[in-house]
């Protein structure tokens, strides 16, 4: 399959990046630095580039069978990055004619924002970078595309080991955890699969 990959060099992204290539994917990935994403391959091609450059992003989506983000925000503050930049990409996607888009979102967006100690813990460390995901949730569901929104819990930077469970309603703790390696796992899977489009499967080890 072919993929367009955003946010390829953050640490779900590297990760899904990896996977894909070693599975024998091909890979589009747009990247501010190509030095941010140290690797080379014959199956990927890195595409220069700012997410607020439409004709860039289009160019990265163009011909591809699914979009993966991983965009996330790398600053504290008032951030827009996965709201801007999902805006981006559906635009691409739609003007290009494809279809199937998986996100990174975090557990405790939209309606899974709840009275659960995880979650209140999440919101009172991070709550900018919620409502970032929350506006960027609500850009996805208006638009008419096969997407799945991935809600995982806190992020490890643990191995791969493909033990982990996953679900619409399964439950979060505080201290449940995801290494990114299997969130990329999941996310590559799902996209050679469809067994949750339009829908917001949440992931745990």
């Amino acid at each position: 399959m072919r993929f367009a990959v955003f946010g390829a060099t953050g640490g779900t992204g590297v990760q899904v990046v990896s996977q894909a290539l070693a599975a024998g994917h091909h890979v589009t990935a747009l990247v501010r630095n190509r030095a941010g994403l140290p690797m080379t391959h014959e199956r990927l091609r890195m595409v220069p580039g700012e997410l607020s450059d439409q004709e860039t992003v289009a160019g990265v989506v163009r011909g591809q069978d699914a979009v993966i983000s991983a965009l996330g925000p790398d600053r504290k503050g008032v951030v827009s990055v996965c709201t801007d930049g999902i805006r981006s990409i559906l635009a691409a996607m739609c003007h290009q004619g494809v279809r199937r888009l998986l996100v990174v979102s975090a557990h405790g967006a939209a309606e899974s924002h709840d009275r659960s100690p995880y979650v209140l813990a999440t919101w009172a460390m991070r709550g900018n970078k919620m409502r970032d995901k929350e506006g960027m949730e609500a850009l996805i569901r208006a638009c008419e595309v096969d997407w799945t929104i991935v809600r995982p819990p806190m992020l490890t930077t643990g191995p791969r080991t493909g033990r982990y469970r996953t679900g619409t309603d399964l439950k979060i703790r505080l201290t449940s955890r995801i290494s990114r390696a299997d969130l990329a796992e999941f996310l590559l899977h799902e996209a050679t699969n469809d067994a949750f489009v339009r829908q917001t499967p949440r992931i745990a080890a």
